[in-house]
């Protein structure tokens, strides 16, 4: 493909081609970089989807959301530092699985040394691996079925397109339990301020009102936020 710049007075037979970009290659060392930036975009354009689909970013903003809602502190802490908390996290968790996709993947391809499709595979193989050892069994299962396919030997072989809806169903039920069991304490202070208000006459009050403050204070004497980020850390593979 060439790109030619032509004046007023220029004809198309003086033009010469200012650019000349060759697509097609079969080395390593042909890739050009017009292509390398061209991939860069793209994957820099698809970036939400992978922190959402294909990190711990899902289970760890839900299970802060959960904590948020179960403490029934409205707005505190606000969207803006969850989501923070939740992108540092996700950073920290994956940093061995981002390292990793750089020294077999991403440098090689800069280097030239293996082509695009090997560092395509590469990275992919890593990614999985990684969403693999999060996933519950039958998910993976169940999107095997759904796709019609036949089971392969080992989960290296599975596809992409059946990894990855099933690693985000089992991100969602393992958020859901962790929600569940953080609720639990919560709700027993409810239920002892509403039945002491009850027992008082008081059933015009809000319970809510009484219980946030208790609830903050049971969350503060027991350290609730580092045990919330411990939990959440040490709850990936």
């Amino acid at each position: 493909m060439s790109i030619y710049l032509l004046g007023k007075e220029t004809s198309t037979a003086s033009a010469q081609p200012l650019i000349d970009i060759d697509l097609l290659t079969d080395t390593p060392e042909g890739v050009s970089t017009t292509v390398k930036l061209l991939l860069f975009l793209t994957v820099l354009s698809l970036a939400p989807s992978i922190l959402i689909m294909m990190t711990s970013f899902t289970r760890i903003i839900i299970v802060l959301s959960f904590t948020r809602n179960a403490m029934n502190t409205q707005q505190a802490p606000p969207n803006q530092v969850l989501i923070g908390l939740a992108l540092f996290l996700t950073l920290f968790i994956m940093k061995p699985v981002i390292t990793e996709i750089n020294d077999t993947a991403y440098k090689p391809f800069m280097e030239n040394t293996v082509g695009q499709q090997e560092a395509l595979d590469t990275g992919a193989a890593v990614i999985k691996e990684f969403m693999l050892k999060n996933t519950y069994s039958e998910d993976v299962n169940l999107f095997i079925e759904l796709s019609g396919g036949q089971a392969p030997e080992t989960l290296d072989q599975l596809p992409l397109t059946t990894v990855i809806p099933a690693f985000i169903t089992s991100e969602l039920k393992t958020a859901f339990k962790m929600g569940f069991y953080l609720y639990i304490p919560f709700i027993v202070i409810d239920m002892i301020v509403a039945s002491t208000l009850m027992s008082m006459g008081m059933m015009m009050l809000p319970p809510t009102l009484i219980s946030m403050p208790f609830k903050l204070l049971l969350f503060v004497l027991v350290d609730g936020w580092s045990m919330t980020v411990e939990t959440l850390v040490t709850s990936f593979n």
